[in-house]
């Protein structure tokens, strides 16, 4: 097998610490960026506030000219919850800035080394709500552009070597999706009820999906998203 070296955005918690754990138990060196430190990280954790545009435009630079990076993940996300009516504008800025602008700046900062090299994988975490759900109006709509962004990549980068893919989670036991939805409540209940398998998604279940997208076995597809959703996405659970 050949060792791989990967950028992970959101990389200290949930999904993107259990992909990081997959790749480095793989033998693939991961370097992750995360707002706080983690001395456990299984890799390269850089602590960085992909939020702070001017700050992620030089730190990507360093890593690049630092690392010959062969693909990056796309991990880090914000979620808020608003019903129409009540949709603050200031809370769709953020939401759309922080869903997209990290995913924009990381790969144009990797593209240049991954296209000299003629290898390249590129895996953007969208989500199972881009399909629509109540109150979610900015986060769905934001995590629908990354599928777009997804699409018109794997167009422009096709006779690169490089593919450009993305992975999107239903339901998944991590702390953002419990921020907005407790155990036991009704904003569960709802989900659950959307969800044939009748149960959340575990993140080593999501890092498993990026990390075919990641391997050397998946360059033939390019511009797919995967959804890991416990069947959500094709219908309703059972009555």
């Amino acid at each position: 097998m050949v060792r791989r070296k990967f950028l992970v955005t959101g990389a200290s918690k949930g999904i993107g610490l259990a992909l990081s754990e997959r790749l480095a138990a793989e033998g693939h060196h991961v370097v992750g960026i995360a707002r706080g430190a983690d001395a456990s990280f299984p890799g390269t954790l850089v602590q960085l506030d992909l939020d702070d545009r001017a700050a992620s435009a030089a730190a990507l630079a360093e890593l690049a000219a630092r690392h010959d990076f062969d693909g990056v993940v796309n991990n880090v996300g914000l979620a808020r919850l608003h019903a129409v009516g009540a949709i603050d504008l200031a809370d769709v800025d953020d939401i759309f800035r922080t869903n997209l602008h990290p995913t924009i700046q990381t790969v144009q900062a990797l593209l240049p080394g991954m296209k000299a090299r003629g290898w390249g994988r590129i895996v953007n975490l969208s989500s199972l709500v881009s399909l629509g759900a109540m109150n979610r109006t900015a986060y769905a709509a934001a995590k629908a552009a990354v599928i777009s962004m997804t699409r018109t990549w794997a167009l422009e980068l096709a006779e690169t070597g490089i593919t450009v893919n993305g992975v999107a989670p239903g339901p998944t036991e991590t702390e953002m999706f419990r921020r907005n939805t407790s155990v036991g409540s009704e904003a569960e209940r709802r989900f659950l009820a959307l969800v044939p398998m009748r149960r959340v998604g575990q993140p080593n279940e999501l890092a498993a999906a990026i990390a075919f997208f990641l391997a050397e076995d998946a360059g033939f597809v390019t511009g797919q998203t995967l959804f890991v959703d416990g069947g959500a996405s094709i219908g309703k659970a059972s009555l």
